[in-house]
């Protein structure tokens, strides 16, 4: 809250020269047309692919600028905290940030629909969306209302539906149960007899053990493995219901992006692209590799919740969901964009990828060792 203060009592003359004096960070400033610029991660230094993209885009467009433009990455509290990333970003302390929508849907409800919305769309959908459904538009006049350009830079792809220590084979079961949770995600427990549960994910093994929370939600396979979910829960729940994409964002103060030549706009664009293209792909292969590892835990089962627990689940949704997109007029915009979209994509994915994969398992022999 102080350095809030500070940053916005500081005005916007001075304001980047005096953090960088407080934080010994070096002043942006044009020299023989190069450019450094500071971008500010929500995530710890080196966490596992969620950091990956940053690192990606600022080697990127360092590369394909010719050293015009620099971006240097730092951890979350090297500048600000994860929290306060984005008013760092929209106070002009820092040029860039990168974390995660749901993180901001306190300051404008029309994030909501750019965080995971439960039995949503999929990745490549949401891809697609942003790119040839209007979502990239909307998306940039959501957080332009908080003064920051925005582009998709990663995606943690489908999740996870949770990590818990009580079966959840009926409806009733939801009662009570205390599950770390958030988003809409969250508000769809609440719905159906949960309690949502704020934690830090560190404390989240001994609370586990402890029988203080019932469950607990994070990212998926690779990400949760790391944080050791798997040791401490009996179940581990799918399909990921809750959040089938999960979007990373990379934000810019508004006022930087705007002094950028046309040509290092386009390297910052296409350096955002590409590092979604791989932060992706890392995700599918690395989340494969992290359900070997569950898959040989002692003591932990992988479960699929019955057809008639996700209807009532998806019933529920429907309800969080429609409430969400009433809350303001952005809100319903973003309501309409995505689900208009949503609806005449689902029926190409039902009989592409859906059909290909229920084919797929059918057990016939193949892909046997040469």
């Amino acid at each position: 809250m102080e350095r809030r203060k500070f940053l916005k009592g500081a005005g916007t003359a001075g304001l980047v020269g005096g953090v960088a004096a407080a934080t010994g960070l070096p002043t942006p400033a044009i020299s023989q047309n190069r450019l450094q610029w500071n971008l500010q991660m929500t995530w710890p230094a080196n966490a596992p692919l969620l950091a990956s993209a940053p690192a990606n885009l600022a080697a990127f467009v360092e590369k394909t600028s010719g050293g015009r433009l620099t971006i240097k990455v730092h951890a979350a509290g090297e500048i600000a905290g994860a929290f306060q990333a984005l008013d760092a970003v929209a106070d002009g302390a820092v040029e860039m940030g990168h974390g995660y929508p749901a993180y901001w849907a306190g300051k404008l409800p029309a994030i909501n629909f750019l965080s995971p919305i439960p039995f949503g769309i999929t990745t490549q959908e949401q891809n697609a969306w942003f790119r040839y459904g209007g979502g990239l538009e909307l998306a940039q006049k959501i957080y332009s209302q908080l003064g920051v350009m925005f582009f998709p830079c990663g995606n943690t792809s489908v999740q996870g539906a949770g990590w818990f220590n009580k079966k959840l084979d009926t409806m009733g079961a939801f009662q009570g149960l205390k599950v770390r949770s958030g988003g809409m995600g969250a508000k769809v427990l609440q719905a159906v007899g949960a309690t949502p549960v704020q934690m830090p994910l560190g404390e989240v093994p001994q609370a586990m053990q402890t029988g203080a929370i019932d469950g607990a939600d994070f990212v998926g396979p690779f990400n949760d493995v790391a944080f050791g979910l798997h040791k401490v829960s009996k179940y581990y729940y799918w399909p990921g219901w809750m959040e089938p994409c999960g979007v990373l964002d990379c934000f810019i103060n508004m006022a930087a992006w705007e002094g950028l030549p046309d040509d290092l706009k386009e390297i910052v664009k296409g350096g955002c692209e590409m590092a979604n293209s791989i932060n992706i792909s890392e995700y599918v292969a690395k989340n494969a590799q992290a359900m070997d590892v569950i898959k040989a835990t002692p003591g932990l089962s992988v479960e699929f919740f019955p057809d008639e627990v996700l209807k009532g689940l998806g019933t529920a949704t429907n309800d969080v969901v429609t409430a969400a997109g009433k809350a303001d007029a952005l809100s319903t915009e973003a309501y309409n964009s995505i689900m208009s979209f949503r609806k005449m994509v689902l029926p190409y994915t039902n009989i592409s990828e859906m059909r290909f994969m229920e084919a797929r398992n059918l057990g016939f022999p193949y892909g046997g060792a040469l």
